[in-house]
């Protein structure tokens, strides 16, 4: 994936939200496309890249690729690599990856009450 500019503005506003909270620099994380659907695949037990990628139909290599390397990154998976050949790589999610794929579930679920009550409020006569 391409990095921003360090010298634009989008830049200088993200870095300025992430010092202000850290919760920014999650928020921004948890955002990026095909981010929890990937953590929630793992979660499933989808724990190989073929697995993942024939649950997310759509994701390309590279974004699924990207994303596993961030959630590796942030210690929210683990990859487990198998000294054999073909190569094998399994995932799983640590105690912190589990942590979050819970209050991204709450947070499933208030978005779908949410957006319900959006929904009929728009209806409604």
């Amino acid at each position: 994936m391409t990095e921003r500019k360090t010298s634009s503005t989008n830049y200088r506003n993200q870095s300025f939200l992430e010092e202000k909270c850290s919760l920014n620099e999650l928020l921004d994380l948890v955002s990026k496309r095909w981010f929890s659907d990937v953590l929630f695949c793992i979660q499933e037990g989808n724990n190989r890249f073929k697995l993942i990628k024939d649950d997310l139909k759509y994701i390309s290599d590279t974004i699924l690729s990207d994303r596993l390397k961030l959630l590796e990154r942030y210690s929210l998976i683990t990859r487990f690599d198998f000294d054999e050949i073909p190569p094998k790589v399994e995932y799983s999610l640590t105690e912190k990856g589990d942590e979050l794929a819970a209050l991204l579930e709450q947070m499933c679920e208030f978005s779908d009450t949410l957006m319900a009550e959006v929904v009929t409020r728009r209806v409604a006569p």
